[in-house]
């Protein structure tokens, strides 16, 4: 499919996870250039190797502003200016009881490394989509944001704090010709559900596959296709987005889900 996105530059934050790397490949296939972003050096090397050439690699801390600003000086560098931003950065943080088991560093770490990094990285791209009078941003959210679990109450209020934030924008500069929406996975096969299956398969004695059985049975029994999405199912998603084909897609929150959550969207 023509996306109507070549020779735009899009820039991907967290660009050394599986949804990242996805939505990469989609983007670049479309002729887009690529500024990837991530704080891991060697991950993002490793994502850098098996995508073509002419694509731009920043390692940056976005816990600071400076960070975000390093990434723009790279565009800068290349000539290129952001059209479509794609924030991808984020963590889990801390589980459990939200008040006997996580403390207030708990909380910021989560704050600032789910929330605050989407605020900076707007901060150093989004005016100049306004000014050239065409953008694309989208955030990833998470189910979460929908269908609040009781031990990642950081997780739940982080990525809803992000989901507020771009709708906000959304509203004030889609006249000017930047659409802001989200996407909101569950339960994709990543590197963090892999460490949390492999985890629970070692809590219980069983199979990394039956780990997984179990979890859909008694965590996510709405997930009606009853099976870990895949990295490239979000990334479509993420790319359609980033496209001109959505040109009257504004301030949504496009759930990627599985049917995890069950609830109308209204």
């Amino acid at each position: 499919m023509d996306l109507n996105i070549k020779g735009r530059t899009a820039v991907i934050t967290g660009a050394a996870g599986d949804m990242a790397y996805e939505t990469a490949k989609i983007l670049q296939a479309e002729g887009c250039n690529l500024v990837l972003s991530d704080i891991d050096e060697d991950e993002l090397k490793q994502v850098m190797d098996k995508l073509d050439q002419g694509v731009v690699s920043v390692v940056a801390d976005l816990s600071e502003q400076a960070g975000a600003d390093r990434i723009a000086e790279a565009c800068d560098e290349a000539g290129w200016d952001c059209d479509i931003l794609i924030h991808a950065a984020g963590v889990t943080g801390a589980k459990g009881d939200p008040l006997d088991d996580i403390d207030e560093d708990d909380w910021m770490h989560a704050w600032n490394t789910d929330f605050m990094t989407a605020v900076r990285i707007s901060k150093a791209f989004i005016p100049g989509m306004r000014k050239r009078g065409w953008g694309r941003a989208i955030f990833v959210t998470s189910e979460n944001v929908a269908q609040p679990y009781p031990d990642e109450a950081v997780y739940n209020a982080s990525k809803s704090a992000v989901l507020s934030f771009a709708t906000s924008m959304s509203q004030i500069y889609a006249q000017e010709g930047v659409l802001v929406n989200c996407v909101a996975p569950a339960f994709i096969k990543t590197d963090m559900t892999d460490g949390m299956m492999e985890k629970r398969a070692k809590e219980r004695g069983t199979s990394v596959d039956e780990a997984v059985e179990s979890f859909l049975e008694e965590e996510r029994p709405h997930l009606s296709l009853k099976r870990r999405g895949r990295p490239e199912e979000v990334a479509f998603v993420i790319a359609c987005l980033a496209s001109e084909r959505a040109s009257f897609v504004n301030g949504s929150n496009w759930r990627v889900d599985g049917g995890s959550v069950q609830a109308i969207n209204i």
